[in-house]
């Protein structure tokens, strides 16, 4: 298995394994996925991996800024998507800590995570990569007519910033 830069030729696998996600009702509060074009204007352009496996995307993640003010240049929300067939593996981790050791390069000092409070298995390996909990939003939004917790989590690089 590799890492590498995920770009537009990419994008089927990493959509399709994005709809996989959202179907599980604990990725996030997307129904759809969005075209490539928007998803590429939304996400940082230097920190986006895939994790390939004999030509095939096992997993990516992405970071996108969470704002567009100058103070919180170095502060950005982390996604890690996992292949259904792929899931409990270790790929998902993997790519946390990929994707923490990209942003450090592209000197990020915060990166952020809002993760469901039923999604255990995520919050772990964010968790497991030096995330902490600071915080739990209580019925921040519904899906489904369901009202939903997130999870709060924060990773402060002791590299950058500091």
């Amino acid at each position: 298995m590799e890492i590498e830069q995920l770009t537009e030729k990419h994008w089927p696998e990493v959509s399709a394994i994005y709809v996989s996600g959202l179907a599980t009702g604990n990725a996030n509060f997307s129904t759809k996925v969005p075209a490539w074009e928007d998803w590429d204007k939304t996400h940082l352009k230097n920190c986006r991996i895939v994790m390939m496996d004999d030509g095939k995307v096992l997993g990516w993640a992405a970071l996108t800024a969470i704002s567009d003010q100058c103070v919180f240049a170095g502060v950005a929300e982390v996604s890690v998507y996992v292949h259904e067939g792929a899931r409990g593996s270790g790929i998902g981790k993997s790519l946390l800590t990929a994707i923490v050791d990209e942003s450090e390069k592209n000197n990020l000092w915060t990166l952020e995570a809002r993760i469901f409070a039923e999604n255990l298995a995520s919050i772990k390996i964010h968790q497991a990569n030096g995330f902490r909990i600071v915080g739990r939003r209580e019925r921040i939004g519904q899906m489904n007519g369901v009202w939903r917790d997130t999870v709060l989590l924060e990773r402060r690089s002791t590299k950058i910033g500091v």
